[in-house]
């Protein structure tokens, strides 16, 4: 009897080894504990990768040196650091549930919880389009066709709006209501069934409402497939879908390698540049930290008109053309702008790139206007620009500095 007892004690003892159906029952704990269903995706996609490798290894034991190694094999793979992360993470909560399950030891999960992931040295570049290329691209579809004016309208509202591929998918025509007389999304649920309302210009409804009118859909979802005979088919569009649109849409307009959660980027970018409140583009995109807001309007190193661009070292021709280049035009140059900002002048703001330096000052007699012009050799501003009655009218009184003969007069 006592052997009996010592026997079915030593049967009760968490494994050391899982086995596939082991691993299978921690799997679909696993993914039962998550609501979202695109943490559900992301979740059975990294164990499911875990699993297929931990197979292949003959009677690996579930412990911290087994997922080291599995760590180790991610990293030869060149994965980046926040996907390496994101498949230690499903591993961590593998072992918790089999733990929870009495399935493995509480220090064998206490051993794999210990394993750190990888740091993120740097900020990865991001990819955003310009206000031109923006355009090009919601209106590269041929209106003309039942697909171009579907095509259209996603395009526009991933621009606009700045929505993931899931909740564009998912938008429904009774989401699309006024409020405070304007147009809006309103009650939208996002990631982690976070709810927001997504105002909605009015160039984007019409657009909207030219797709709606022609497929004749006035209930359930927005977005629905189009056949090559140009009949609407289903009940709606997968993410897919929305992501070949995206790519064969960029491809027409010269734009390769572009995703759809870069537009959602481009739109935080273009709301910036045309003044928008950091707070209002959080509420607008649904972020619950400002941080991930920051990351979307890109780093603070400034690619175009580089600090690097001109530093005295160049050859005498290029600077020559770049002067020449750089220089004023009545014609061309309106007040208050300069044409080779990112997004011109804003008040109070100073800026100076690789011709020369510009700067707006707001407010009663103090407003001034400041040209100035690089030499050919690179020296500091020696050239100022005279400013017509009429101009110096419109931005107050006219500080000039540095005025050399031969100015010109804008």
């Amino acid at each position: 009897m006592e052997r009996k007892r010592t026997r079915n004690h030593r049967n009760s003892r968490p494994k050391r080894v899982l086995r596939l159906l082991d691993l299978e029952h921690a799997r679909t704990a696993v993914l039962n504990s998550l609501s979202s269903p695109e943490s559900q995706r992301g979740y059975r996609h990294a164990i499911d990768e875990f699993v297929d490798w931990y197979c292949s290894e003959p009677r690996l034991a579930f412990n911290r040196i087994v997922v080291l190694r599995y760590r180790s094999h991610l990293e030869s793979r060149r994965l980046a650091p926040a996907t390496i992360n994101l498949r230690l993470g499903a591993v961590r909560r593998l072992a918790y549930e089999a733990a929870d399950c009495g399935l493995l030891s509480a220090d064998l999960a206490a051993g794999i919880r210990r394993v750190k992931g990888l740091k993120k040295n740097g900020v990865r570049m991001g990819n955003w389009l310009t206000a031109e290329q923006a355009r090009s691209l919601w209106q590269s579809p041929d209106d003309a066709r039942m697909k171009g004016k579907r095509d259209r309208a996603l395009l526009a509202l991933l621009l606009a709006c700045g929505l993931r591929r899931h909740e564009a998918a998912n938008l429904r025509v009774e989401d699309l209501q006024q409020r405070e007389a304007h147009w809006a999304i309103v009650d939208l649920v996002g990631k982690g069934r976070h709810i927001r309302t997504v105002p909605m210009p009015d160039w984007v409804y019409a657009e909207l409402l030219a797709w709606l009118r022609t497929a004749s859909i006035n209930r359930g979802r927005v977005f629905r497939r189009v056949s090559r005979t140009g009949r609407v088919l289903g009940d709606g569009i997968s993410e897919k879908a929305i992501w070949h649109v995206v790519r064969s849409s960029a491809s027409k307009v010269g734009v390769p390698a572009l995703a759809p959660h870069d537009l959602r980027r481009t739109c935080a970018r273009l709301c910036r540049n045309a003044g928008g409140e950091l707070d209002q583009i959080q509420l607008l995109l649904g972020h619950v930290s400002i941080q991930t807001t920051e990351q979307y309007l890109g780093s603070r190193q400034r690619i175009r008109s580089a600090v690097n661009d001109r530093i005295g070292i160049e050859p005498a021709t290029r600077a020559t053309d770049i002067s020449r280049e750089g220089r004023f035009r009545p014609e061309t140059t309106r007040v208050g702008s300069y044409g080779d900002f990112d997004h011109g002048i804003q008040p109070r703001e100073s800026r100076r790139d690789g011709f020369g330096a510009a700067m707006v000052g707001n407010g009663g007699l103090g407003a001034c206007m400041e040209i100035a012009q690089l030499g050919d050799d690179g020296t500091p501003p020696c050239e100022g620009l005279h400013l017509r009655s009429e101009v110096e009218s419109e931005v107050g009184i006219v500080q000039r500095r540095g005025r050399a003969p031969g100015t010109g007069t804008l």
